[in-house]
């Protein structure tokens, strides 16, 4: 496309747009049907450029543009209870089935990977040596030893807050680092199945690992599910920016981008039942089968949201994206 003819040919279009949305007094009915007629080109136009021609100076103008008369036309929106229901019942669920082929075998592969390095660290005493001396590893093995005392040290409130602002901090990073081609995300995975690893093999190695079970299992089945979900949804991301397929590139990046944003709001509300889970039961007097059992339970609960309400969400269409009519204009083009 030729920038500078396409620009002399649709120019007086956006002049009487801005003229039109500059107006003090009431728009006539005519001008009224004039300025939705030039705001639905305009929005077009800036859809071709972006795609075919893209020029900073004139995208940002228009750009502006467009935001200007989409108020003038449809008003100021304001979020409601409308939109809530609507993320929570659709959006958010239908996101997290959508990416099911990417955090799920990115569960299982982590989690295989966690129970070899537990494997290893618990079966070599060499390797237990390098990662502390034998004195600490009984400090923090023993009954009432760190590993224990580590989910009752602080009051409940407060270490509940504490881990839900770390484990949503390292969600939201999975999500936004994904677009570097997903190698942040899979140095994120590592490191939370190391941490897992050296837990696992060092209480096996003492003999304990019913207890470290039963410390892990409550809270860190809904905890790990969440950031498998962050780091599925990351790498496909990360996919994205390889293969876009059908799409644009940038197109693909902004509707994936956008559903991932308010996956990291709901993998947040997620992330907060686990760490109240964290903070009050897995340190609570329960017996160690009631603690699971919550932890189980939680787990079927969110499992069951995805797949149920987010399965009948996405088969009827629902991708997490923003409505319609809050996307930006655009228009299709040739693969």
């Amino acid at each position: 496309m030729d920038l500078d003819v396409f620009v002399s040919v649709h120019r007086a279009e956006w002049d009487r747009l801005d003229a039109l949305l500059r107006r003090r007094r009431r728009l006539t009915g005519a001008e009224a049907d004039e300025l939705v007629v030039l705001y639905q080109r305009t929005a077009t136009h800036l859809s071709l450029i972006r795609s075919s021609a893209p020029d900073p100076q004139l995208t940002g103008r228009l750009s502006q543009l467009v935001a200007r008369a989409r108020s003038a036309v449809a008003g100021t929106r304001r979020a409601s209870w409308r939109d809530v229901t609507r993320f929570l019942g659709r959006g958010f669920p239908a996101a997290v089935y959508r990416a099911r082929h990417w955090w799920v075998p990115t569960a299982l592969v982590s989690t295989t990977v966690a129970v070899l390095l537990g494997w290893w660290i618990g079966t070599h005493p060499d390797v237990q040596s390098s990662i502390a001396a034998p004195s600490q590893l009984r400090e923090l093995t023993r009954p009432g030893g760190e590993y224990e005392t580590y989910y009752s040290s602080h009051p409940a409130t407060a270490f509940a807050a504490q881990v839900w602002t770390n484990n949503a901090q390292a969600a939201a990073m999975c999500l936004v680092l994904g677009v570097f081609l997903g190698l942040p995300v899979l140095w994120i995975l590592f490191e939370n199945m190391l941490n897992l690893g050296v837990g696992f093999g060092l209480m096996s190695s003492a003999g304990r690992l019913d207890t470290f079970l039963g410390l892990v299992l409550p809270h860190g089945l809904l905890e790990l599910t969440a950031v498998f979900v962050a780091a599925g949804t990351g790498l496909r991301l990360g996919w994205t920016v390889v293969d876009p397929g059908p799409r644009t590139r940038r197109t693909a990046l902004a509707e994936e981008g956008r559903a991932a944003v308010g996956m990291a709001i709901g993998l947040a509300l997620v992330l907060l039942v686990s760490g109240a889970i964290e903070g009050f039961v897995t340190p609570s007097g329960l017996p160690t089968w009631a603690r699971i059992g919550i932890g189980i339970a939680a787990e079927l609960l969110f499992l069951a949201y995805v797949y149920v309400l987010g399965g009948r969400a996405a088969r009827a269409g629902e991708t997490g994206d923003l409505e319609a009519a809050d996307r930006s204009a655009s228009v299709p083009t040739a693969a």
